[in-house]
């Protein structure tokens, strides 16, 4: 039905233009003899209508070529406008050139052209004929949603627009063509200086930036659009500095991808995050690297169900892996990474298991099984408070477990084991650091005895008494290479302090605080999974890989902005209350221990932190005696582990 619709207006189209590319030249030719039909020569008269089928025909073929009766008129643009003009050009040469050959042919001796006037008026006319039609369509049905829209909506959100760009246009057309939008776009604001007090579909641009409060207020805004996809993580928090303390709804588009391909709408724009407030470069990995690194490989993820592990699942399935293998303990989180995976990636070989890395039988048949070439070690325990009051768990989850994991990798003749670590490991205050900082201690010494070729001195920590006690295995050239990777907070992430803020604000407060001086290092999960990444193709052996992740955030004012950004007013509309620091939690984060240097890598926001010596040997015996007392509920846990963490500070205390 919709076709036939179509079909006969394409119909209609055609019939107009052939009268109206006839009819202009015509109305010039009796305009040029005082509006008067039987003032005109015959000698004028008879060429223009022998050449007029001659001209409709090729009119058709021209317009038909420049697809003039393919375009939906309701969205014309310049795209076609420039093509009615390119054919209104070509028609009317030929026009020209055309009827003047005509003209000598039919009066042997008599005239040789037609009037001036008729070229010039004639070609006139003809372009605004074929114009009118064709944009007039448009403009009605603008002015017609223009009125419907003012009965259909009694009220519209007052907006105001950041950014006189090709995006900012496209969000301002495209608020103006929905059919039922709600908002109404009252001003503009722009930094470039040439595009103030001009105007942009009769919306003024005001000023710059410096202009946003003044506006609002003037404009009684209620919300604000943020189109300003190229400008730099400086600037967009500058801008929305000010912007949060408008008390406004805040909405900005995330990056240039949408505008290269061309796909901008209302809809793109997105709420504003508080990473949008950390105003430094995202991290990033050089894509063509990790492709080249990850293409082709079995490649298993512990821990994939999670914030760090599901990003990087996603990534990896990106890089066409031979295998992905999912291992993890919690079967909903694996569930719907799985789900999500086989729906983006159907051509993915992708296995999910369920188990965990405690159980040393089962991730040894995971090994033996699949025998993936890199491991991403993210499984692990790592809530402070939590983990304050289950010791024991931190020591059996993440140490041991990640020994058990680390020794199935040697033995299964994987590459590369890369383990995804903290920066509470440095120094730490809580037993989740002090557990993390054994794991990277692991890590050291695995890679220590490999590179000696005593792999064989490492033992088989086995819980239970009946397993195998690994003497007769076979530790002859094993060349796994065991890194780790230490980052800081990541915001989204499970158990992270944005979402808890969330939370407490969307309850009506109060926003509980532990410390108004207290200090964080801050990253977002692709970030963290970026370096994760380019630590897997880095990694000789041993490293410590840190991310400069710039100058740390406070956590007081990350609360005040989250809480501006909601539309509130701190201390106002939601309260924060200071509730003193948790078990075992610092006023800041450092990224480095002392004894540890610093090396660069090829990435300049990547760098390397150098292993701190010690007693490998001696340290296996501690890691054995540890396990026991862990599986064995000792109670003076943490003061074992502070016998083999030297920096861990069981009084929580710096």
């Amino acid at each position: 039905m919709f076709k036939k619709n179509w079909q006969v207006m394409d119909f209609g189209l055609l019939l107009y233009d052939i009268g109206a590319v006839n009819s202009s030249f015509f109305l010039a030719l009796w305009f040029r003899f005082d509006c008067q039909y039987a003032m005109i020569p015959r000698a004028y008269l008879e060429p223009f209508f022998k050449f007029m089928p001659v001209y409709s025909l090729f009119c058709m073929a021209v317009f038909s070529y420049f697809r003039l009766y393919k375009s939906i008129w309701r969205f014309a643009s310049y795209n076609e406008l420039a093509r009615v003009l390119i054919s209104a050009v070509i028609v009317s040469g030929f026009h020209v050139a055309g009827i003047t050959i005509v003209c000598r042919l039919t009066q042997e001796g008599g005239i040789q052209r037609m009037p001036l006037f008729y070229y010039a008026f004639g070609v006139m006319l003809q372009v605004i004929l074929l114009l009118a039609v064709r944009f007039s369509y448009r403009f009605i049905l603008l002015l017609w949603g223009l009125k419907r829209k003012e009965s259909v909506i009694a009220y519209r959100e007052r907006v105001l627009l950041i950014g006189a760009g090709s995006a900012g246009q496209i969000i301002l057309r495209d608020l103006h063509e929905a059919k039922e939008s709600v908002e109404q776009v009252c001003c503009i604001i722009d930094d470039n200086p040439d595009k103030w007090n001009r105007f942009i579909d009769g919306v003024p641009i005001v000023g710059g930036r410096e202009d946003i409060l003044q506006n609002v207020e003037k404009y009684h805004i209620e919300k604000i659009l943020i189109a300003i996809p190229s400008a730099s993580p400086e600037e967009k928090r500058d801008i929305l500095d000010i912007c949060k303390e408008t008390g406004c709804e805040l909405k900005i588009l995330p990056g240039m991808y949408q505008l290269a391909n061309g796909e901008i709408t209302v809809s793109d724009m997105k709420e504003v995050a508080i990473e949008d407030l950390l105003g430094r470069e995202p991290i990033k990995a050089n894509l063509e690297e990790v492709f080249q690194y990850l293409n082709g490989k079995k490649i298993l993820v512990t821990g994939g169900g999670g914030s760090i592990g599901s990003e990087l699942c996603r990534q990896i399935a990106r890089h066409k892996p031979k295998k992905l293998i999912i291992f993890d303990v919690y079967e909903n989180n694996a569930y719907e990474i799985q789900q999500e995976l086989k729906a983006q990636y159907p051509e993915l070989n992708l296995e999910v298991l369920i188990g965990s890395v405690r159980d040393s039988r089962r991730i040894d048949s995971v090994f033996a099984t699949y025998q993936p070439e890199v491991v991403y070690h993210a499984a692990a325990h790592k809530h402070v408070p939590l983990m304050e009051d289950s010791p024991g768990e931190a020591i059996k989850n993440n140490a041991i477990g990640t020994y058990k994991t680390a020794y199935a990798a040697m033995m299964n003749g994987c590459r590369r084991f890369v383990l995804i670590s903290t920066d509470k490991a440095v120094n730490p205050t809580n037993i989740m650091g002090a557990s993390k900082r054994l794991c990277e201690m692991i890590i050291q010494t695995f890679d220590e005895k490999i590179k000696a070729g005593k792999a064989g001195e490492l033992p088989v920590l086995y819980a239970h008494s009946k397993d195998e006690d690994g003497s007769m295995r076979n530790f002859s050239e094993k060349k796994t290479e065991f890194v780790a990777v230490r980052f800081g907070n990541v915001l989204g992430s499970n158990g992270s302090v944005i979402p808890f803020f969330k939370k407490q604000i969307a309850a009506g407060g109060p926003v509980t605080v532990t410390h108004p001086e207290i200090v964080r290092y801050f990253m977002t999960i692709p970030e963290a999974v970026s370096l994760v990444l380019q630590a897997g193709i880095y990694a000789r052996g041993g490293e410590i890989f840190v991310l400069d992740m710039g100058e740390p955030v406070k956590i007081d004012a990350l609360a005040k902005n989250l809480i501006k950004l909601s539309g509130f007013k701190p201390n106002v509309d939601i309260k924060i209350e200071y509730v003193g620091l948790r078990p075992g939690e610092k006023l800041y984060e450092e990224k480095l221990m002392e004894e540890e240097g610093m090396k660069t890598t090829p990435n300049h926001l990547i760098h390397i932190g150098c292993p701190i010596p010690f007693d490998t040997d001696r340290f296996l015996i501690q890691l054995r005696e540890l396990m026991d007392a862990s599986y064995n509920e000792k109670r003076d846990i943490r003061e074992l582990v502070a016998e083999v963490v030297g920096t861990y500070r069981t009084d929580g205390k710096m």
